[in-house]
């Protein structure tokens, strides 16, 4: 009983020191089709750079379109446009700076 305690309140801890990336980013796209990696691509072919795909991304979580999204046409149809994001600013900030950071190819190619 106190081993089945002791992992409950470890795994409850790690969740909530979980980063924002973590808890809400990964957490919800863990059921499309497409990967985080994948649709990174489609924004930095569709914004270029990091300041710009951060400001889009940033405008498309708060206030998701259609007419905004880097996904095609047939994703939406059969996933939907996302929800107005909940996080706080620093949270968005933190989970999109979280985002470029793991999949940015700048640095990688040489």
């Amino acid at each position: 009983m106190v081993k089945k305690t002791l992992l409950y309140l470890f795994l409850t801890l790690s969740v909530l020191h979980a980063d924002a990336y973590d808890r809400f980013c990964v957490d919800c796209h863990r059921d499309l089709p497409t990967s985080l990696q994948e649709m990174f691509k489609h924004y930095l072919l569709v914004y270029g750079g990091e300041k710009n795909m951060k400001a889009g991304i940033k405008h498309y979580l708060k206030y998701p379109t259609k007419g905004i999204s880097v996904m095609s046409d047939l994703f939406i149809s059969n996933y939907g446009i996302k929800n107005k994001t909940t996080l706080s600013e620093d949270e968005l900030e933190k989970a999109i700076d979280i985002y470029w950071n793991k999949f940015k190819v700048f640095e990688k190619l040489k």
